[in-house]
């Protein structure tokens, strides 16, 4: 049995292929293992809550395990140890997520620039070979345009600042639990505060008619287009600009509209990448 495994801060899929490709199961979803923000025993807790993962951990001969938190060495580390710890049998071998989001969004090995927009955000250069990164991402507080945690943060910001229209501060109040102490706590004192700032951005896609959440979707791709896609500017005349993720997913047109103003090709969008991974393990395995 091998696992593909895709895994952001918020979920992590996990589908069952035999060594024909052929899929044995429908696919598991646990919680996200990142191991950037998460502890050893945090992560093997959350693998270890999965009954169908724990029924056939010890028939698991490989696991390619794609994810969020994985572009260091330590993190990476950390993460193959806990997989190898609990699926004795696996040979394991873990990757960023960015080469996750190649695989699932370039067409026949062509170049392109590669971004994802889920829970995080991150931007690659994929040269039909190898991924090409300029910048180290430094996570959540600092980086992650364009990301759930970003516009999460940017709306409860907004809310407490009295920058969002009242009509939907209204709106906004009524969906999330807003005291002051319940979003510290869960920023400061629980795992995962990134994915807890991801959960508020459902709330744009429940109003993307809004001219105010229009808005603030086109300021944050604009900031990711300038921090992040303009790492390759050089490229961007020749090649296309793919996106992988959610948040990227249900916010194409505002996407198009900035790839006008700020001169770039927009490429392929894909939700979530792990579909993209079955085909591309599945066509290796068949070799």
């Amino acid at each position: 049995m091998i696992f593909i495994t895709d895994s952001g801060s918020t979920k992590c899929d996990w589908i069952a292929v035999d060594e024909n490709g052929i899929k044995l199961f429908e696919k598991i979803r646990t919680k996200g293992l990142n191991p950037a923000l998460l502890t050893p025993n945090e992560l093997l807790g959350r693998i270890q809550e999965s009954d169908v993962l724990r029924m056939h951990k010890n028939d698991v001969r490989k696991i390619f395990f794609y994810g969020a938190g994985c572009g260091t060495d330590g993190p990476k580390l950390v993460l193959k140890q806990v997989l190898k710890s609990y699926f004795i049998n696996a040979k394991v071998e873990v990757a960023e997520d960015t080469l996750a989001a190649v695989y699932s969004t370039v067409n026949n090995n062509e170049p392109a620039v590669v971004c994802i927009m889920g829970t995080g955000s991150n931007c690659t250069f994929f040269d039909g070979e190898k991924i090409h990164q300029k910048i180290k991402s430094l996570g959540y507080i600092l980086m992650d345009h364009a990301s759930g945690n970003y516009f999460g943060k940017q709306l409860i910001r907004d809310y407490y600042f009295n920058h969002m229209p009242e009509n939907l501060k209204v709106s906004f109040n009524e969906k999330y639990n807003l005291d002051p102490d319940f979003i510290k706590y869960n920023l400061y004192k629980q795992s995962n505060p990134n994915a807890y700032l991801a959960s508020f951005a459902e709330f744009m896609f429940l109003n993307k008619e809004e001219q105010y959440i229009r808005d603030m979707i086109k300021l944050g791709f604009k900031h990711f287009t300038r921090n992040m896609i303009y790492q390759f500017k050089d490229k961007l005349h020749e090649v296309p600009v793919h996106f992988a993720g959610s948040i990227a997913f249900l916010s194409q047109d505002e996407i198009y509209e900035v790839a006008t103003e700020m001169d770039f090709k927009v490429g392929n969008f894909i939700k979530r990448p792990i579909d993209g991974l079955v085909n591309y393990h599945t066509q290796k395995l068949k070799k």
